[in-house]
């Protein structure tokens, strides 16, 4: 939706149902000079992306009479970097226009959510997801925590896709947290110190836990603690101590009566 949005604003007809503008030619192209996706990967965005951005904006458009970048997963903009961009989004050249999505707004500064027009997307109906994951995307069986984590969107089911295995290894180790001593935890655990998955693998722990809540209030508490952790780490903090630390307190907190009984 933000890139077919991005292409009419950059369109040099707007008007034409069919155009075959320059900038239309371009943008289809995925070579448009006045367009660009930050973050496409989805990784954490850092300060020194951010100001390469504040430096591109204040360039003219080349092709079209305006410029527009699309920042994906906005929610991983660090917290010193989502500073940084402020005064851009505040007053940003009359021919930019900067989009900013996310799943996630509480992880964004209301400083940033402030400065922008917000549009939400309703989420697809359960049944319709599964119905197209079953038939375009080649699920089989799809779990409760699974269908959670799709939350209503067809871009996170694509997604849980590509992390199948990594997602059911969380689903065992989150059912194991109550019947395992810590140091077979942490041996289950190895799988979560991934630095390229690890805001996916955090993101379903949460969902799981969730799930887990309706059983045990006590998981409730370990949500607070993963939140802490993505904070943590989207602040630099070394991602091996993080993960250890979260998975520690998750334990303990689901086996307090142990713990104590064992000190």
């Amino acid at each position: 939706m933000a890139k077919e949005f991005a292409k009419y604003i950059l369109c040099l007809n707007p008007n034409d149902d069919n155009c075959n503008c320059k900038s239309c030619i371009c943008f289809d192209g995925n070579n448009h000079p006045d367009f660009e996706i930050i973050n496409e990967t989805g990784e954490t965005i850092k300060i020194e992306q951010i100001r390469n951005l504040i430096n591109k904006v204040i360039e003219k458009p080349i092709v079209s009479n305006r410029k527009v970048y699309i920042i994906n997963d906005s929610e991983k903009i660090t917290k010193e970097a989502q500073n940084c961009l402020l005064k851009t989004l505040e007053e940003p050249p009359e021919f930019v226009t900067i989009i900013l999505i996310s799943s996630n707004e509480n992880l964004i500064l209301n400083t940033i959510k402030s400065r922008c027009m917000k549009i939400k997307f309703s989420n697809i109906d359960d049944k319709d997801l599964i119905k197209y994951a079953k038939n375009n995307l080649g699920y089989e069986k799809i779990t409760e925590n699974m269908l959670r984590a799709f939350g209503g969107s067809i871009g996170k089911a694509i997604n849980l896709k590509e992390n199948e295995e990594l997602y059911s290894q969380i689903d065992i180790l989150i059912d194991n947290m109550e019947k395992k001593d810590i140091i077979s935890i942490f041996l289950d655990s190895k799988f979560m110190y991934n630095k390229e998955k690890i805001y996916e693998t955090l993101d379903y722990l949460i969902v799981c836990l969730y799930a887990k809540s309706k059983e045990n209030i006590q998981y409730l508490k370990c949500i607070n603690g993963v939140n802490d952790c993505i904070n943590k780490l989207k602040s630099n903090a070394n991602l091996d101590m993080s993960i250890d630390n979260l998975i520690y307190n998750i334990w303990r907190n689901l086996n307090e009566k142990n713990y104590r009984s064992k000190i």
